[in-house]
């Protein structure tokens, strides 16, 4: 493994050298910068924003906010998170949990990060990881005519030991059709044409769908892809096996082809499918997250934390998810070094591992860091798109609900000022789940468009909007910098 390090750094001198000196040309920038917005590198002791807190006018921030926005939509950060981020995804490309590719890409920030001046850099242990490799798959209609599947096995799930497994087709559109129709069920493939009715709902399916089948002696599943719209695009995900049950292969096929198979079986058709799957899970392995920070004036030891993860499916770039959201993290940090803002508390970024299946690098930070729950502020997590931001959501205790709301306040320049309901973060919700305040990024695309691309083959920078990147980091980066500024913590009371 050192020996792959070694390589992966001599590779990433090699490879950034284009990269970085557009990059460096940025940071050689930030002096002249600095002295014409007239933002010293730390705060003096009498600065005005020194001793605004939560019980104050927030509108004390309006200044420094609006040169935030300034900076990172129109002056020398305007483009960066879509530079930086095509850049790793189009050299490195997507980044499955155990792949070569995700530890480059880890090994790439880590070095980074550290040219960069950020405080703290370094990579965290998440040991023990399980990698699923998809292998070869394909599938084929061969009943009542030929025709081939696109597929993605979903993530977790066996193969088909192999060899081809042949086998009749019953379609259902619910669990209760598959629990009403149970009789015959043995020895077919289910196929489940579950209607789009929102993700928190419709991914049942998915992850759940090989094991009900099974129960009723499926040979295989093959789950309509979670999505409001589609051409012809599998989306892939994870599934889990309940316990007891046996394990049969499972794969998602594209909303067309899920209804194809339902008219032919409605027209009394009968309906067979030809799959294999090589899936298999390898040998353990240690992966890592990677911790960078602004290192706070006045309570270093107090922290906001902003996240996104770096892992993503084996298909696509990963751009939108969840590079995009990672990357405005990252930015974050860039914008304070860049800038010479340094707030009282420390703001420190964590880029997740392992988060499509199930957050696991996420988990083992929460158990090596839930001491420090008490100094957490607030935690934030955007994994949800990148698109034009309305807001925040945010899960917290009245008080600082209603701070965080005089926060937004200060981002009408941006029309991103709206505060919604509970946040949601896989990553952040261990740490929310015992009172740490949170919040996640909304945009006007995330209930939409988002799912169009989500675990695809077409979640590559195309999605992406330079603009629109710009606009999130600078909420991001608004919102982290004058909570972190705070006299005080954010409430819990």
């Amino acid at each position: 493994m050192a020996n792959f390090t070694l390589l992966l750094l001599l590779a990433t001198i090699t490879s950034l050298s284009g990269y970085s000196i557009e990059k460096r040309a940025r940071y050689d920038q930030k002096a002249a910068y600095v002295d014409d917005v007239g933002l010293p590198l730390a705060p003096s002791d009498d600065s005005e924003l020194r001793y605004a807190t939560a019980t104050e006018d927030i509108s004390a921030y309006q200044n420094v906010v609006d040169k935030i926005i300034d900076f990172t939509v129109n002056g020398f950060g305007k483009n960066s998170v879509y530079d930086r981020l095509s850049w790793y995804v189009d050299e490195v490309g997507c980044r499955i949990v155990g792949s070569d590719a995700l530890a480059k890409f880890i090994e790439l920030i880590v070095v980074e990060a550290t040219e960069e001046g950020l405080d703290n850099v370094h990579k965290e242990d998440v040991p023990d990881i399980v990698p699923w490799v998809r292998s070869t798959e394909y599938a084929s209609l061969i009943a009542p005519r030929v025709k081939p599947l696109s597929i993605l096995g979903l993530g977790g799930s066996v193969g088909t030991g192999g060899k081809e497994l042949v086998a009749s087709v019953i379609v259902v559109r619910s669990f209760d059709e598959l629990d009403a129709r149970s009789d015959e069920v043995p020895g077919k493939i289910v196929v489940f044409n579950q209607e789009w009715v929102s993700y928190g709902e419709t991914v049942a399916y998915r992850v759940n769908g090989a094991s009900r089948a099974a129960k009723h002696g499926a040979v295989a599943a093959l789950v309509r892809s979670v999505t409001p719209f589609s051409i012809y695009s599998p989306h892939t995900g994870m599934m889990t096996y309940l316990t007891g049950i046996d394990q049969i292969p499972t794969a998602s096929v594209t909303v067309e082809d899920a209804e194809l198979m339902q008219r032919m079986v409605d027209r009394g058709d009968a309906v067979a499918v030809k799959l294999f799957m090589g899936a298999y899970n390898a040998a353990p392995i240690t992966s890592h997250n990677v911790v960078a920070e602004i290192t706070g004036t006045t309570y270093p030891d107090e922290v906001v934390l902003v996240s996104g993860h770096m892992d993503s499916w084996d298909v696509g770039q990963g751009a939108m998810d969840d590079g995009a959201g990672a990357f405005i993290s990252w930015q974050v940090l860039s914008i304070m070094n860049m800038m010479g803002l340094r707030p009282k508390r420390t703001i420190r970024m964590v880029l997740w591992t392992d988060e499509e299946f199930g957050g696991i690098g996420a988990q083992q930070y929460y158990t090596d860091h839930k001491s420090e729950a008490g100094n957490m502020s607030l935690v934030m997590e955007s994994d949800s798109g990148t698109f034009t931001p309305q807001g925040l959501s945010f899960t917290g205790s009245d008080t600082a609900t209603q701070i965080m709301a005089n926060i937004l306040s200060l981002l009408s320049a941006i029309n991103a000022t709206t505060l919604f309901d509970g946040a949601e973060g896989t990553d952040i919700d261990p740490f929310m789940n015992i009172g740490v305040p949170g919040g996640s990024l909304m945009t006007d695309g995330q209930d939409k468009y988002y799912f169009y691309f989500h675990h695809t083959n077409a979640d590559t920078m195309t999605v992406l909007d330079a603009h629109q990147l710009d606009l999130c980091a600078a909420l991001w980066a608004s919102v982290a910098y004058v909570v972190a500024d705070l006299d005080e913590l954010l409430p819990r009371d």
